[in-house]
């Protein structure tokens, strides 16, 4: 596990893996697991300067670390850090599980064709994610408006990633999530995996894809 982006999400991801091999495995069976955890501040501001190429070489000293320490495969615990995913996965001989593969063939097997998708302002912008399901997969994307792109943005960095659940917060991402079933989307995405923190399937009728979930279930199934 390659995380720490945020520490909140991360720890998302551990619990979920481990209760997924307890209840594939039963008794008292947890995952192997080798987790390197990010300082989360250095890359953020790495992001926000537009310098890809230095987050790139953190991440890729840090998935060496984990396979060194013995890792089958590396998971990314985070979407936006996947817009380096292909430098990463060129600098080891251990297999990558895409957080946008793993999402999108859930999608493809409950029918869904177009999706809305929310994330970080990187995430819904450019096209390192948003293509892959489209090119890869044929799943039309839908993105929020610049407005909403700026909200959600904004409510990611400075309330969820700080471990901040504030109720305005989620009824301001349930209206988005509304706007886009109303232009055509048949499911939302969260695509980012602080969201799930916020937002769960009870809080909307729309179909929400928490990809920290699938995710996390996909490795459970990899690593069985």
């Amino acid at each position: 596990m390659l995380g720490g982006m945020s520490w909140e999400s991360t720890a998302s991801y551990y619990r979920a893996i481990n209760e997924g091999v307890k209840r594939e495995l039963g008794g008292l069976h947890s995952a192997k697991i080798c987790m390197y955890s990010v300082n989360f501040d250095e890359i953020e501001k790495l992001q926000h300067h537009g310098d890809w190429d230095k987050t790139a070489e953190i991440l890729i000293d840090a998935a060496r670390a984990i396979e060194s320490g013995g890792a089958d495969f590396l998971i990314i615990c985070t979407n936006t850090m996947h817009k380096v995913a292909p430098e990463i996965e060129a600098a080891l001989s251990i297999p990558l599980l895409h957080i946008a593969d793993a999402t999108a063939e859930k999608l493809v097997v409950d029918k869904i064709e177009r999706v809305g998708l929310l994330g970080t302002r990187f995430t819904m912008e450019e096209e390192f994610y948003k293509g892959r399901l489209r090119d890869r997969f044929g799943i039309d994307v839908l993105v929020p408006d610049q407005i909403q792109q700026s909200r959600v943005h904004d409510i990611i960095y400075q309330e969820l990633c700080l471990g901040k659940i504030l109720p305005d917060s989620r009824a301001a991402y349930l209206d988005i999530i509304h706007s886009l079933y109303e232009k055509g989307a048949q499911a939302v995405i969260l695509g980012c995996t602080e969201i799930a923190l916020l937002v769960q399937q009870k809080h909307t009728s729309v179909s929400l894809y928490d990809t920290t979930e699938i995710h996390a279930a996909a490795a459970v199934q990899k690593a069985i």
